[in-house]
């Protein structure tokens, strides 16, 4: 069974790094959106095994308000039907404190700095999150 990784990303230059990486190095089916109600519907209707989330999205709207990825994960984890999806942060911005800082507030389950320079390690981290075939 293919596991899919949905990316949520605004910069179509890091989706199709992502892409290429999550599919000829993982091996994994990568879809693409940065709308959030996809986001939301895709993660209900269980159409994605793992979010990669960037934490800054520039056009993403809900309910007529901009979010960034923090407020999408914090609405995936509060909803008992996506609460067990894991979603991994994705951000350039990397600095110290950033990491505790975005999985405390997010609720999401890891943090991956951009840019991704170990294709190896950010296959097997990824890997390391999806659930185990039921």
């Amino acid at each position: 069974m293919i596991r899919t990784v949905l990316v949520v990303e605004d910069n179509l230059v890091n989706w199709k790094v992502f892409e290429r990486i999550l599919t000829r190095r993982g091996g994994l089916l990568a879809k693409h959106t940065e709308d959030v109600e996809t986001v939301m519907q895709m993660a209900t209707n269980k159409q994605a095994d793992l979010i990669l989330m960037d934490v800054s999205l520039t056009n993403s709207y809900y309910d007529g308000k901009a979010v960034d990825g923090i407020e999408i994960t914090q609405m995936l984890k509060a909803n008992p039907e996506t609460a067990q999806l894991p979603v991994i942060l994705v951000t350039a911005n990397a600095n110290t404190g950033d990491r505790e800082n975005f999985l405390a507030r997010s609720g999401a389950d890891d943090y991956i700095p951009k840019p991704i320079v170990d294709h190896k390690a950010f296959v097997e981290q990824i890997k390391s999150r999806l659930p185990l075939d039921d």
